[in-house]
C-alpha cells in the first residue's frame, strides 16, 4: 500500500510541475501575442509612411523635371502622356 501512495504523490508531484509549466508557457505565449500586435501595428505605420515617401519622391521627380532637370525628364514625360490619355477616356466617357 506504501508503494501506491508513493507512486500516487509522485504523479501528483508531476501533474503540479507539469500544470505550472502550462501556466508559464500560457503567460508566455500571451505576451508574445501581444508584442506580435504590437509589432505588426508598427508595420502597418511603416508601410503606410514608406508608401507615402515613394508617392512624395514621384512628384519631386516630376516637379524637378518640369523645372527643367534633365535627370527624371523620361519618367516625366511618360507620366504626363498617362495623364493625357486618362483626361482623353474621362472626355470619351462625358461625351457619350
Amino acid at each position: 500500500m506504501n508503494e501506491i501512495t508513493e507512486i500516487v504523490d509522485n504523479l501528483e508531484n508531476r501533474i503540479s510541475k507539469l500544470l505550472h509549466k502550462y501556466d508559464l508557457m500560457k503567460q508566455a505565449n500571451q505576451s508574445l501575442q501581444e508584442e506580435l500586435t504590437s509589432v505588426k501595428a508598427e508595420y502597418d505605420k511603416l508601410a503606410g509612411e514608406m508608401e507615402s515617401s515613394k508617392n512624395q519622391v514621384q512628384t519631386l521627380k516630376a516637379a524637378n523635371a518640369m523645372l527643367g532637370s534633365t535627370d527624371h525628364k523620361r519618367e516625366t514625360k511618360l507620366k504626363i502622356n498617362s495623364l493625357i490619355r486618362e483626361i482623353d477616356q474621362c472626355i470619351v466617357q462625358l461625351s457619350e
